[in-house]
């Protein structure tokens, strides 16, 4: 499993090509040549960078669902519209195709952010205004979502 660490600020050339920073590309040398799979994100207006290791897993999970059932459908038919593949090229440049550009609403300023195994791409105007919006309540998503665990190791 990849761990990636770190928010980068990038450009965006007119051609939607992200120049890798290094130390995300150092990060991503291991699993560089398997490459990896672009796609919008299910809750914002950003795009997900999966390593093509990590959007199998993905893929093996919801192989899984039943496919007789529409909700299952509906939402693999969504999960999935835009998908591309991509690679890091040898200058160490993202290609964002243009449909996702549109998508995310990408103009000059990115911002490239990790999730743990995958890679946000966001406009930087809309990444900032996210992380506003959500300063707020953090220490109370904090809570709900790490504080009731049951594994009193986690500080």
């Amino acid at each position: 499993m990849v761990n990636f660490i770190g928010a980068y600020d990038c450009k965006a050339d007119a051609k939607g090509r992200v120049m890798m920073p290094v130390a995300l590309k150092n990060q991503m040398s291991p699993i560089i040549n398997e490459g990896f799979v672009i796609k919008r994100s299910v809750f914002r207006n950003c795009l997900e960078l999966y390593p093509m290791s990590e959007y199998n897993l993905l893929m093996e999970k919801m192989n899984k669902k039943n496919k007789f059932k529409q909700k299952n459908n509906d939402f693999i038919r969504r999960f999935s519209a835009g998908v591309k593949i991509v690679e890091i090229d040898g200058a160490g440049r993202l290609l964002i195709p243009k449909n996702l550009v549109e998508v995310a609403n990408i103009k000059k300023e990115v911002v490239l952010s990790s999730a743990i195994n995958i890679v946000e791409i966001w406009d930087k105007e809309s990444y900032e205004k996210v992380l506003e919006e959500t300063t707020e309540d953090f220490a109370a998503l904090a809570e709900e979502v790490m504080g009731d665990d049951g594994d009193d190791d986690v500080s």
